[in-house]
């Protein structure tokens, strides 16, 4: 039964229903989540977000060599685009094929479609059909992304969800950080298909282990009803115009495609909200309820990591970084995420991790305000401002992913609308960055090149972490209010 939309009911990660039953412990470990009853499911939900944050930083560090070989100059962006595109488009159809399938094959079938793109682009022998591959990849990539989040509610017991997010997200930094070294391998040694072939096997293997080690049964309670067509078709329209916005010349092109998104995105709240069988739960447009509020907090979060895109470009000729060191300084931000992420998901105490809720958006604007005011200071220690601030930004989204993704899990004790807002997460984090790619490409075009266009950057996202900041305060006044709500409300 659809909850009354004027009542913010049961949102509460405390307040959710233990998995595997009513007397399941308040807390787990790191220990009990890679013990023998748990680690394989563990790894395949690890993996499943690894192989698709490498696959992105993997394929950029190819295509120079990739082009080198097979030609196809001008379809450079559109190598990222379709795999973007593919990417959201499939995310939304996780919850779906989860409930149609169960965990075990829906995994299958993603991994399957991710290493058959992958092997489809290690042998494509022009830029179109490496194109064409892209989008198949980006059908599994985009599955994968949701998944991750939708299987733990299913695979792993309640005390151990704060554990499992926390893993799970610290891959998409990981990804970040062993994804150009690969890429970068391969490339080095003239080998680029050896990469996709690496991500073929890698999917095979994880795809196996995912029969071994998660349910087989779909759930028999998950009902979603016809596929919402009209709001999937506004919201692939949407990533499909922010994606073009990063390929088209900067300017008017630019702008009309901005618009053209933003407008996409209006169009598809107000089809999704009124669907019968709406994309995001439900209590996504109800009043009160913080699921909105928590997507809006994770996505600005997740978006700051795009000005990586920039970080080595201008590490080079801001400050004449040899190659090497400005590809670690490129990854500044996924480093702060990925190990501070760690110790934050292993807070359990419900306070606690609202206020680490709330340091979130807090400690990544003040990282890109001091990136961005130190621009113009001429000293040779400037380069570990630089990369001290852009670690506390990255500790910022760290310090708060692994409670926003309980907190979004948690939302609702239905079965069918939790199991959406676990799928939302992915989908959530999906839009965001292509919106952020776009977004960090104007802000750096709007600056110019040097020291202008790096401030730009770092000011324009830092506006966007303030909003963030704001989100976030709405976001805790929700909770603390669903608080006060008797669970059945």
């Amino acid at each position: 039964m659809r909850d009354d939309p004027e009542s913010p009911s049961s949102q509460l990660p405390s307040a959710a229903p233990a998995s595997g039953g009513t007397a399941a412990r308040a807390s787990g470990s790191w220990s009990e989540l890679f013990s023998a009853e748990h680690a394989s499911a563990s790894l395949v939900l690890a993996g499943g977000i690894a192989v698709f944050a490498m696959n992105t930083f993997v394929t950029a560090a190819l295509l120079p060599s990739a082009i080198a070989d097979i030609g196809g100059q001008e379809f450079f962006a559109w190598v990222t685009t379709a795999f973007l595109v593919a990417s959201v488009f499939a995310s939304m159809l996780v919850a779906r094929v989860l409930a149609s399938l169960g965990a075990a094959w829906a995994y299958l079938l993603a991994f399957a479609l991710f290493a058959a793109g992958s092997l489809g682009a290690a042998l494509a022998p022009s830029m179109e059909l490496l194109v064409a591959t892209r989008i198949l990849q980006g059908f599994g990539g985009g599955l994968l992304a949701g998944l991750s989040y939708s299987v733990i509610r299913d695979a792993l017991p309640r005390h151990l969800w704060t554990r499992a997010t926390g893993l799970v997200s610290a891959m998409w930094g990981l990804g970040t950080l062993f994804g150009p070294a690969v890429g970068g391998i391969f490339a080095q040694i003239d080998f680029w298909r050896g990469a996709f072939g690496l991500l073929t096997l890698m999917s095979v293997a994880l795809g196996l282990m995912a029969l071994r080690s998660l349910p087989r049964q779909a759930p028999r309670d998950r009902n979603f009803g016809r596929l919402p067509v009209p709001s999937l078709t506004m919201l692939v329209l949407a990533a499909a115009a922010f994606s073009i916005a990063a390929v088209v010349p900067t300017g008017w092109p630019t702008t009309i495609a901005l618009i053209a998104g933003t407008a996409l995105i209006a169009a598809f709240i107000a089809v999704d909200r009124s669907a019968g069988s709406p994309v995001l739960p439900h209590i996504t447009y109800q009043r009160g309820n913080p699921l909105k509020w928590i997507y809006l907090v994770m996505g600005i979060l997740s978006s700051a990591a795009m000005v990586e895109i920039f970080l080595p470009k201008f590490g080079q000729d801001l400050i004449g970084m040899s190659p090497l060191l400005a590809a670690v300084f490129g990854v500044t931000i996924s480093v702060g995420w990925s190990f501070v992420q760690l110790f934050s998901a292993s807070v359990d105490d419900p306070q606690t991790s609202r206020r680490l809720m709330a340091m979130g958006p807090v400690l990544l604007t003040s990282g890109l305000v001091i990136y961005a005011a130190t621009q113009f200071v001429d000293a040779d220690w400037i380069a570990w401002v630089w990369a001290g601030s852009l670690i506390l930004a990255g500790s910022g989204i760290g310090v708060a992913f692994p409670h926003l993704n309980v907190a979004a899990m948690s939302s609702s004790d239905d079965p069918i609308e939790g199991s959406k807002a676990a799928a939302g997460l992915g989908t959530a984090e999906l839009i965001s960055n292509t919106i952020a790619s776009t977004l960090v490409g104007v802000l750096v075009a709007l600056g110019g090149p040097g020291a202008a266009g790096a401030m730009t950057m770092g000011a324009g996202l830092a506006v966007l972490g303030g909003i963030g900041i704001l989100c976030a305060v709405i976001m805790l006044r929700r909770i603390r209010a669903a608080d006060t709500m008797p669970s059945n409300a």
